[in-house]
């Protein structure tokens, strides 16, 4: 049994993480803002409060600590929005917990939530790989990229065995406001599921990066126990996603929920489309040799979403 330390636990990604860490017979300090519904389970110690306290992360490292999944973000329309807010928790209460991993001298693997926002927008049209360069023009991004960096220092000096997992987009964020821009992807499957009308603000030829729930969860966990070595020197990969437009996923939707997708009307926002709805196709052959993997296609990836929704 191992000791996981899951900041963000409470959020979308946490809260199916911790379950399945549990699953596997992990023991896991499950760190959280704020608590609302919480899971519990005998492998689980809850703790409540900001990860920029330090005496919140003095807490959650009470105990020996051999894994960590760093989950906590202020995610990018209000990193965007509140510049101060997303240096606080993105960068200072990152950089902070390295700090005090670094000191308890046990170079724990370190799984770091990074995002394609990295690579900045527009993407270069002939495609994305391996030795795309990372120039983000958001907060967000900028203050993602600048923790990969920090990360890759802290495991090359040895504090931390730490990897960068740069993620495309994760469905199906639950339907509420989540503060960030590509939520659209996630509302198409609510609306289709519920047999409502729902307006898309991209065009039905929209191509975006996706990954279920189900299918990041599993990455995050083999993140966990690969072997590093293998690693790019920046200890950063770009996660392999399934590259799609939205009308056939809407059309895929549509069909295992047996609704009409001509319930979906696209009146296009072209600034939101150029930052969100125009990924171009994506090779991830870092992230492949290391055995990370998408969720094979666009029906299978459905299936997995609806059936998370489901057990919702």
């Amino acid at each position: 049994m191992r000791t996981i330390l899951v900041t963000g636990a409470g959020g979308f990604v946490g809260r199916s993480l911790t379950e399945r860490l549990m699953d596997r017979g992990d023991r896991v300090v499950a760190l959280d803002a704020q608590w609302r519904n919480a899971i519990d389970g005998p492998l689980l110690r809850h703790v409540a409060g900001p990860l920029e306290s330090a005496t919140v992360r003095a807490t959650a490292l009470d105990e020996n600590v051999e894994g960590v999944i760093h989950l906590a973000t202020v995610p990018g329309g209000a990193a965007e929005q509140d510049p101060a807010a997303s240096r606080r928790v993105n960068i200072d209460a990152m950089y902070d917990l390295l700090d005090d991993l670094a000191a308890t001298g046990t170079r724990p693997r370190f799984v770091y939530a990074s995002s394609i926002a990295v690579l900045g927008d527009p993407l270069p049209a002939g495609g994305v790989d391996d030795a795309t360069p990372l120039v983000p023009r958001m907060v967000y991004g900028a203050h993602k990229a600048m923790m990969e960096i920090a990360l890759a220092l802290e495991s090359h000096r040895g504090s931390v065995d730490g990897v960068s997992l740069r993620l495309p987009g994760i469905l199906a964020r639950p339907a509420a406001p989540s503060g960030m821009k590509s939520a659209f992807m996630s509302d198409l499957f609510h609306a289709l599921l519920a047999k409502r009308h729902f307006v898309c603000p991209v065009s039905r030829d929209a191509t975006i990066w996706a990954q279920s729930i189900e299918c990041c969860v599993d990455n995050f966990v083999h993140a966990l126990d690969f072997d590093t070595s293998s690693l790019p020197p920046a200890r950063a990969v770009t996660l392999p996603a399934l590259r799609m437009q939205i009308g056939e996923l809407a059309d895929v939707i549509g069909r295992a929920c047996g609704t009409n997708p001509a319930l979906v009307d696209y009146e296009c926002d072209a600034a939101l489309e150029a930052t969100f709805g125009a990924y171009p196709p994506l090779t991830t052959g870092a992230a492949d040799a290391a055995g990370f993997v998408h969720d094979g296609d666009i029906a299978a990836l459905v299936a997995r979403v609806l059936a998370h929704l489901q057990r919702s």
